[in-house]
């Protein structure tokens, strides 16, 4: 644990992430952020660095963010942007939530401080590129669905208990309970008492 900073001193959250596949820019994004802090006089209370391909899955990010929400970090500082966001909605969700927790959030590569002028009107350029990228991603969605309609193809998410449908009566016949079934083949209770049923 890092010695507790004198009160005046800035409080860093340092976050750093790299892929599974190209790790080589870890130590590169930690070295940076450290320097960053020396020059200014900061200190890194919380450090964190995450590997991993998953977009979805970052717990070292939460974790980071949990701290912020604690109000255990003023400032979290970052390699690059797409270190931080999985998306450009995301990362307008956070910078939005850590604005109002009066966290700074700064991006060395880029040289945004997302607490200065500047730095707020690209957080808001970002929040119309995100809804930019909502829109488009609705649209492409709907185009998908209109589509498959038009070739008279299925849409929307697979079918998975009728698809199991077989496996269901089979388990059924040997004796088992609804419960038992749905926990074996990964599917709600409600989905197979529908099966057998039908």
């Amino acid at each position: 644990m890092p010695p507790k900073p004198h009160k005046s001193v800035l409080r860093v959250g340092a976050y750093a992430r790299v892929s599974t596949h190209d790790q080589q820019t870890l130590p590169l994004q930690k070295r940076k952020i450290r320097e960053y802090a020396k020059t200014r006089n900061l200190a890194i209370v919380h450090e964190y660095q995450e590997v991993g391909s998953g977009a979805k899955l970052r717990p070292m990010r939460e974790e980071l963010m949990r701290a912020a929400r604690r109000r255990e970090v003023d400032l979290i500082v970052v390699w690059k942007l797409d270190r931080w966001g999985r998306s450009v909605a995301d990362l307008v969700s956070t910078l939005n939530e850590l604005r109002e927790l009066g966290v700074g959030f700064v991006s060395l590569t880029e040289a945004l401080d997302f607490s200065t002028p500047s730095g707020r009107a690209m957080a808001g350029l970002l929040s119309v590129f995100a809804e930019f990228e909502r829109d488009i991603i609705r649209e492409r969605v709907k185009a998908g669905i209109a589509q498959a309609r038009a070739e008279g193809r299925p849409h929307g998410r697979p079918p998975t208990a009728r698809s199991k449908a077989e496996d269901v009566r089979r388990l059924h016949k040997v004796g088992r309970n609804n419960s038992q079934i749905a926990r074996e083949l990964e599917i709600s209770r409600a989905s197979v008492i529908a099966v057998l049923k039908s």
